[in-house]
């Protein structure tokens, strides 16, 4: 009979030890599925933070595309302006009406984030400046703006309209 104990025990113990592996084997596999997923969720977490990034950087050159275009349309209406203020008049009245409707267009681009582009004393840049004339003038510096004939704007690094100057030398 004890011979059939001890048979029995190492029995048990071997059933033992193979459930022990078993259950190790299986907790092993759990914990590789476990690393897979979080690995797995983790690369879906970035991917997903990369898309808005994208998303946002695309939806804010749309929104600078499309209101580049609108003021566009209106600039020929500011140079206007502009032009209606430098002219002699003799009713002051009239030109401070004037003065101040090209103030609310100008406080409208400035408001929406839109700047003159500068031009006078700067250094003549082909990306925002048009060259429509050179002059040499020996008391001015290389390729400097020295008039502008029509201003420039930009929103942002979006060119809306290049400003039309004269460089020297």
């Amino acid at each position: 009979m004890e011979e059939e104990t001890t048979q029995e025990n190492k029995e048990l113990e071997n059933n033992e030890k193979k459930e022990e592996k078993t259950e190790n084997r299986e907790l092993a596999d759990t914990k590789l599925e476990l690393e897979e997923t979080t690995d797995r969720l983790k690369r879906v977490m970035a991917e997903f933070e990369n898309f808005k990034k994208r998303s946002n950087k695309e939806r804010e050159m749309l929104y600078n595309t499309i209101l580049g275009d609108i003021i566009e349309s209106f600039l020929p209406v500011i140079d206007n302006l502009e032009k209606a203020v430098e002219a002699k008049t003799e009713d002051e009245n009239y030109k401070q009406g004037v003065k101040l409707v090209l103030k609310q267009f100008n406080d409208v681009l400035t408001k929406l984030g839109i700047e003159e582009i500068k031009t006078v004393g700067e250094t003549f840049d082909p990306e925002l400046h048009d060259a429509v004339s050179s002059i040499q003038d020996e008391t001015k510096g290389e390729k400097e703006v020295v008039q502008e004939f029509r201003k420039g704007y930009k929103i942002g690094t979006r060119i809306i309209r290049h400003a039309m100057v004269v460089v020297a030398n």
